[in-house]
Order: C-alpha cells, then sequence, then structure tokens
C-alpha cells in the first residue's frame, strides 16, 4: 500500500496543470531548446546490480553512438525507483529516458507524465502483444521493451531420472512428483508465497492456466489454484517457508538441493550454472489436459516522460527505437536470458539459447499483468499476495481468504 500512495502523489505532481511544461527536459543539458541540436540525454532505470547493470550499459553505448548523443545514466535499486521519480518530479528534474517496469506504466501515463510513442512515429509493430498490452494505456503506446520474461518450472533432471519421474504437465503431475521426491531435509517443490508483489507473480500462472481472473477473485477457479499451494505445503511437498522466501530465495533452495523443482524465472539461469547437477525446464502444468499455460509477462520498458521539450523527447524516442530493434533486442535476450519482444526473432533466439525453448513458448501467449485492471493492478495484487498467506498458513480456507482478503 506505501507503494500505491508514493504512485498517487506521483499522479498529484503529473496533473498539476502544465507542471512540468516549463523543465528543460533532464535538467536542462545538452541541447533543450525545442527545435535545437540536443547533443545530450538523461535516463533513469533500476538496472543497478550486474551482470544486468554492464549488459544494458553496453546496449546505452551502442545506442548513443548510432543516434549521436551522450547518455548520462543513473541506476537506483528497483524499491527505489517510483519515489525517486517522484523527486524527481517534484524538482522538475525528470529525465530524458525513464525505464518502468511494465506493471508502473499505465499507473504512470494515467497521471499524464509520459508521452505516447506514437507522437514520434515509433514504430510499434511486429513485439509481442504481451508487451504491448503492458504498455498501452487509452489505446496509446507509452514504452517498449527489448526482451522480456516469464515463470516456468524448473527440475532437476538428475533427481528425477533417478526417480524415473517425467516434469510435471497436470497438476496431478505436479503433485505426485512432488511428493515422490520430497526426502529428507529436501522438498519436491519450491515457489515464492511471500506478501509481496512476488508472491502476487508467482500465483498468477495457475490462477490463469485455471481460468481464474483478475477482475474477479471470488470464482472456484482461483480458489481452486490457491487450494493446489495449500495441499502441497499441508501434505509436507512444499516448506512452509514459502510464505517468506523471494525468489532468490526459492532458487538458493533449489540450487542447494533443499528443493528438487522450483517455479521461477530465466533470470536465475546464470545461477544454475554452478550446480553439480543437470537441471531442465517446463511450462506451467495446467490444472486439466487441454488447457493453455498461462504465466505472466516481466520486464521493464523504456518509456518518455512529458518534460516539455519537444526536441529532447524526440530523440529520447529515437533512442528508444534504437534499444529495441531487431539488433538489440536479440542481443539482450542472449546476455540476460530473456525473450526478444520481436516475435519474428523467437525461432532464430530458441536455436541460440536452447535453454530457453520454455519460456520462449511460455511468452507466446504470456499476459499483461496490467492488461485488464490498468492502473487498477497493485490493488488487486495486494489482495492476491494477502490471500496466499492466509490460506498457506491456515488462517481461512482458499475461498475465505479470497473473501477476507478483498476486504482488507
Amino acid at each position: 500500500m506505501r507503494r500505491i500512495r508514493t504512485l498517487t502523489a506521483v499522479a498529484a505532481l503529473a496533473t498539476a496543470p502544465l507542471l512540468l511544461a516549463s523543465c528543460a527536459g533532464g535538467g536542462g543539458t545538452g541541447g533543450g531548446d525545442a527545435g535545437g541540436e540536443v547533443d545530450s540525454l538523461t535516463m533513469l532505470d533500476y538496472w543497478n546490480n550486474e551482470p544486468d547493470k554492464t549488459i544494458m550499459q553496453g546496449v546505452i553505448d551502442t545506442c548513443s553512438e548510432e543516434i549521436g548523443v551522450k547518455i548520462e545514466r543513473e541506476t537506483v535499486p528497483g524499491k527505489d525507483l517510483i519515489q525517486k521519480v517522484l523527486q524527481r518530479s517534484s524538482s522538475k528534474t525528470l529525465p530524458d529516458i525513464l525505464m518502468l517496469d511494465n506493471p508502473d506504466v499505465q499507473e504512470i501515463a494515467a497521471t499524464g507524465g509520459l508521452a505516447p510513442l506514437s507522437r514520434f512515429d515509433v514504430d510499434t509493430e511486429g513485439f509481442a502483444q504481451g508487451i504491448l498490452d503492458a504498455a498501452t494505456y487509452e489505446d496509446e503506446v507509452y514504452g517498449l521493451a527489448p526482451a522480456v520474461n516469464t515463470l516456468g518450472i524448473f527440475y532437476n533432471k538428475t533427481l528425477l531420472d533417478e526417480a524415473g519421474i517425467e516434469p510435471p504437465k497436470t497438476w496431478d503431475d505436479l503433485k505426485a512428483a512432488s511428493a515422490a521426491l520430497t526426502e529428507g531435509d529436501r522438498y519436491g517443490i519450491a515457489f515464492s508465497a511471500i506478501a509481496t508483489y512476488e508472491g502476487a507473480w508467482q500465483f498468477l500462472p495457475f490462477m490463469w492456466t485455471n481460468g481464474g481472473d483478475e477482475t474477479d477473485l471470488q470464482t472456484p477457479e482461483v480458489a481452486e489454484a490457491l487450494q493446489l499451494w495449500v495441499d502441497l505445503v499441508e501434505d509436507g511437498s512444499a516448506s512452509g517457508g514459502v510464505v517468506n522466501w523471494s525468489q532468490a530465495d526459492v532458487k538458493d533452495q533449489f540450487v542447494a538441493g533443499k528443493a528438487a523443482m522450483m517455479v521461477n524465472g530465466p533470470w536465475q539461469i546464470p545461477a544454475l550454472a554452478d550446480t553439480d547437477f543437470e537441471w531442465g525446464s517446463v511450462l506451467v502444468p495446467v490444472n486439466e489436459e487441454g488447457q493453455k499455460p498461462v504465466a505472466p509477462l516481466g520486464g521493464e520498458v523504456l518509456t518518455v516522460p512529458e518534460t516539455g521539450d519537444e526536441a529532447r523527447q524526440a530523440k529520447a524516442a529515437e533512442f528508444i527505437g534504437c534499444v529495441t530493434n531487431e539488433e538489440n533486442s536479440m542481443a539482450v535476450a542472449e546476455a540476460r536470458f530473456m525473450v526478444p519482444t520481436r516475435t519474428s526473432l523467437v525461432d532464430a533466439y530458441v536455436e541460440k539459447v536452447p535453454s530457453m525453448e520454455a519460456f520462449t513458448q511460455q511468452v507466446v501467449d504470456a499476459r499483461s499483468r496490467t492488461g485488464k485492471l490498468g492502473e487498477e493492478w497493485p490493488t488487486v495484487a495486494t489482495v492476491i499476495y494477502n490471500a496466499v498467506q492466509l490460506a498457506i498458513t491456515g488462517e481461512a480456507t482458499p475461498a475465505d481468504a479470497l473473501e477476507q482478503a478483498a476486504r482488507g
């Protein structure tokens, strides 16, 4: 809820009459006069950890040279980005290029703080529909991403082979395999049910795949998905600690051999390089055969804030077009174990990075978290993770947990 209050404050600032119109884009450096030559741009992002910081710096440098500007980049931790946007809005020093986590785009766009890319004739054709949905507000696209990610099931191939178990395709498979692979201090499955947006994000594949919908959480399909998680914990196939585990914690359990399978994303692949076992990945299991696995779309988009300097904004849009072109989309996807957002690149990408095949398949049908609810998504995400906590800790049945969480 703290994040929601922060975004509300951003909205109050951004919707003040022409608050940013007099702003000399990004602090007034490098040719801010409309129509003048722009030789530098400012950028704010949360790619502050390695290897992402260096990988993205390489792409930034490439596009900086290509469009003929210097990029003055500022990086902050992900948890601090929205607060930084608030501060920069207040001081009228919003950057020329702003990276946002894709679920935040519609909320910021709704405040009037972002410029639609159509104003600068940025080509948005050929991108995966999910990422366009995430970056679209009132029929205008406000940002683009070079690559995206999603969720799937990682499994310890060595353990499954030894036990004669196939990677799970259905919920029944998942429950049976998890129970069979649980032994000693090793659990069959690990996932993140923490009371943050990570917990909601990890629950979505099970909810959506079963036909549940964020517009109405009071349905048997949603309760059934939550019951699956409850069952896995209650029968000992998953640790009760999942209510406190982040996705990084889940990865640590898997790498240490404390979990035979895990729900996680491809950004964890570099950490699996030093494991002493073989691993594989598959799509999120379905409840019943014939259902289509559906997972949420993750990744960051680049946007153009409304700074009042059209020349700098146009140059920023040109930069975004460069970062998301075919060559750079493929480069970012390969380096960061993500999936290129341009659908024409998918087949070639899987040939280059076979370990990403399952995640690439999953992205084809991946959904935007804000596609249906837009700026209301954070409120519903909070309901989801609170309900997950209530149900897994045994404070309420799944159906009652969803109802109680909705009441706040």
